[in-house]
């Protein structure tokens, strides 16, 4: 607190003129006794106070402050468990006090002001924004933010997750956004950027090493803790916040970028330049843009990269969902490529199928043809059963269904109907009636059936039938095994004769 140099004077002139006390000079100024102490002791006036009681704490102090020194950070429940096995009977709340007068406080660090040449630096971190709710989805709202250090130009970008694909397209975007990239990109701890750390050892993320090499960009990870080396982009990250997103309302997450472009090129570039408050961060990115570096002719490939497995089912999971393959495909390791908009299932270098993305959760994405194919295919296989069980029972049949395919007849259905006469008249009537049909030049079922029931009637036979009685009928006529009756002849009272 800055005390007015009239108040000063005064409290002076109370404390030497006219020997008023502390307590006395803050109430009647109505100030804190602690701004009077202060306002004497800078002034080198002596300080009338009366000499300090002894405490119970006075024998430990030695012992505190040579432990504090020792560990600056024990905490005072634990100073106060060795002092009461030494004999100290004090309050805690005594001891915390003094705790905290004597425990030694950091040397404050004094940090020069980092310049840097246009062209030479950015800095990139992520802000988090709260989720969006997406169906039964709540996705993470997470702001790409890349910063050019000397201009203070922003890129800002929001996506629905933080993974390292995501993290690469942004940096892609910002670049084409500024027209070109910095030499040197500065980072966090991010784990996108930085896998493993162990002092000066840094173990680098091998997907951002190949993009930094594409753009011929050094990626370099700042200090631990050195948060001022990257203040340029957490200072934005706040602007972001404060100046863009409060109050903020968007319809979708489109929405939200598009505003977000505008933004940028609009207010957050018209703002003073820090350096120079007579020109514009606009005006100081325009300067700065002829030295950032070129981008390369060939654009780097962005999309995700996942190696995904179909089960027995035609479908492979990729984010939440399940995304629809050929059911010929299924059982096999597969290549999934996703951007934002699109969910591309590889085999190898080829595109299986493509889908367009979803971002909710547990959704079944399909083309139709799949499924439909699958069910045609569950058709057709349970015809094939049908005609191996008839090639079986009655060899006659193979070429018999030949020749109705032949005649446009449909295999299934005619299958269907052979297989019912095999169950109703049996194997051998069967294959007779087939020969005279094939031998009449009439592959169709009609045919078979009329020759089975001539055959039929010439041999004097019922027709067959067949009862499919319901399973609680069947239940109530099941065979019953007969008891022995020989004991319903004995006499009732054998003993009656004795």
């Amino acid at each position: 607190m800055t005390v007015a140099p009239d108040l000063g004077a005064q409290i002076l002139r109370l404390y030497t003129v006219e020997k008023w006390r502390v307590g006395t000079i803050a109430r009647q100024l109505h100030v804190h006794r602690d701004v009077v102490r202060r306002v004497i002791g800078g002034n080198s006036a002596p300080v009338h106070s009366s000499p300090l009681r002894p405490s119970r704490i006075d024998p430990y102090r030695p012992f505190m402050l040579e432990t504090l020194t020792k560990f600056p950070t024990l905490t005072s429940s634990r100073l106060l468990q060795m002092l009461i096995e030494r004999g100290y009977v004090g309050s805690a709340s005594q001891l915390r006090h003094h705790v905290a007068n004597m425990r030694p406080r950091p040397v404050p660090e004094a940090y020069l002001r980092l310049c840097t040449l246009p062209g030479e630096q950015a800095q990139v971190d992520w802000g988090h924004f709260g989720h969006l709710q997406i169906g039964r989805a709540r996705r993470p709202l997470m702001a790409f933010v890349m910063v050019l250090s000397y201009s203070r130009r922003i890129f800002l970008r929001f996506f629905l997750d933080a993974h390292g694909a995501t993290f690469i397209r942004g940096h892609a975007e910002a670049f084409v956004a500024f027209g070109g990239c910095a030499r040197v990109v500065l980072y966090d701890n991010l784990k996108s950027a930085v896998l493993e750390r162990r002092g000066d050892a840094i173990r680098f993320n091998p997907v951002l090493l190949e993009f930094a090499a594409h753009y011929r960009y050094e990626p370099r990870p700042v200090a631990v803790a050195r948060g001022n080396e990257k203040g340029r982009v957490e200072r934005a990250i706040r602007y972001v916040r404060d100046n863009f997103f409060a109050a903020r309302k968007y319809t979708d997450l489109n929405d939200l970028n598009a505003q977000a472009r505008q933004w940028c090129e609009g207010p957050a570039s018209d703002r003073r330049w820090p350096q120079d408050p007579a020109l514009s961060v606009r005006e100081a990115f325009h300067a700065e843009q002829a030295n950032l570096l070129a981008l390369p002719e060939r654009e780097y490939a962005l999309a995700e990269r996942l190696a995904v497995t179909a089960g027995k089912t035609p479908y492979v999971r990729f984010d939440l969902n399940d995304y629809s393959v050929p059911h010929t495909h299924v059982r096999r390791a597969w290549t999934v490529l996703a951007d934002e908009h699109r969910v591309r299932v590889l085999d190898g270098t080829q595109e299986l199928v493509s889908h367009v993305r979803s971002w909710d959760r547990g959704q079944q994405v399909e083309q139709p043809v799949h499924i439909e194919a699958l069910v045609e295919h569950k058709r057709a296989a349970r015809a094939h059963r049908a005609s191996d069980r008839l090639a079986q029972a009655a060899p006659a049949s193979v070429q018999f269904l030949r020749l109705a395919a032949e005649r446009g007849e449909i295999l299934s259905s005619t299958a269907t109907v052979l297989s019912g006469l095999l169950d109703r008249y049996g194997a051998r009537a069967l294959e007779a009636a087939i020969a005279e049909a094939l031998q009449r030049g009439v592959p169709h079922p009609n045919a078979v059936r009329l020759a089975l029931e001539r055959a039929r009637e010439a041999a004097g036979t019922p027709p067959p039938v067949t009862l499919v009685l319901p399973e609680h009928v069947a239940r109530r006529d099941a065979p019953v095994r007969a008891h022995d009756l020989a004991s319903y002849d004995r006499p009732e009272n054998d003993d009656d004769d004795d």
